[in-house]
């Protein structure tokens, strides 16, 4: 069994849990057993919305060998101090792999490394986009994603990016009760974070400050416009621009209308997720 978790939180939202659904959907559809951990229950209903049925609810990376038996294998994606448990884990299982946290993160004891930027076989591609998002007809709209959290009111803080943008706006799974009824003056319309998928998929145009998000977006075809908002994000800049996608520094309302009509980048992912898991696969035999 491989064990994968994945952390998300009111504050961090939900990007580490979609790259999870996405791998783990290909690893399944090879015949790899495997099994999501979060660490709250939301993340669990999203990971089944995106198409993810099995999860367990574990408090955090300290708890995964409460689940994982020895001899499995496990994934680790999460900024959280495992305080050393590492060590363990690489002695009790199979195979450890550990998305790196920065550019700077090397590998701490024997575990397998994703890497956003990964040049050689030591490590793993960290670009992970599910099967799913493909370049389907477009709807003329542009569609803000934020992210799937908004604890400190972000949005509001930036009425002036989005008053008359004519800017749709798609909410997370983590955002306030009755905050969407403070939202709702801003823009067009509002979508519930259950239409996620079908929205990335047919909008035209699509403005977002989470990386994951921008990647699916560019997969799908769409016009994407990065915000680069400052917080922490598990895809690094140097990956967005080198996929061609315009990013614009805060909110930036004379930036973002410099680059919002830029034509749609061709370039794309290297590898799909399916080739991901068969690395990740090839790892596991050995």
């Amino acid at each position: 069994m491989l064990y994968y978790y994945a952390n998300s939180g009111h504050k961090i939202g939900l990007d580490r849990v979609k790259r999870a659904v996405a791998l783990l959907k290909a690893l399944n559809d090879k015949g790899v057993e495997t099994r999501l951990l979060v660490n709250d229950f939301r993340a669990g209903l999203a990971a089944r919305e995106l198409g993810l049925r099995d999860y367990v609810t574990i408090e955090g990376v300290m708890d995964i060998d409460a689940i994982a038996d020895t001899g499995d294998a496990i994934i680790m994606d999460t900024p959280e101090d495992d305080r050393g448990r590492i060590e363990k884990y690489c002695s009790d299982f199979s195979h450890v792999f550990r998305f790196a946290n920065g550019p700077e993160d090397e590998v701490r004891v024997s575990e397998v490394l994703f890497k956003p930027e990964c040049s050689d076989e030591s490590c793993i591609e960290a670009l992970i986009v599910d099967s799913m998002y493909e370049n389907e007809s477009k709807e003329e709209r542009v569609l803000f994603f934020l992210s799937d959290a908004d604890y400190d009111k972000e949005i509001l803080g930036h009425r002036g990016f989005f008053q008359d943008s004519g800017m749709e706006l798609l909410l997370g799974n983590y955002f306030f009760v009755k905050y969407e009824d403070e939202l709702a003056e801003l823009f067009e319309r509002l979508h519930e974070a259950e239409e996620y998928e079908e929205l990335l998929k047919t909008s035209s145009h699509i403005v977002t400050a989470s990386g994951q998000t921008a990647l699916e977006a560019q997969v799908c075809g769409a016009n994407v416009v990065y915000i680069n908002t400052g917080r922490e994000e598990i895809i690094p800049l140097s990956v967005i621009r080198g996929l061609g996608i315009p990013v614009v520094e805060g909110f930036d309302k004379a930036a973002y209308d410099a680059v919002k009509q830029n034509q749609r980048s061709e370039k794309n992912l290297m590898l799909s997720a399916e080739e991901i898991a068969n690395k990740v696969i090839n790892k596991l035999k050995n």
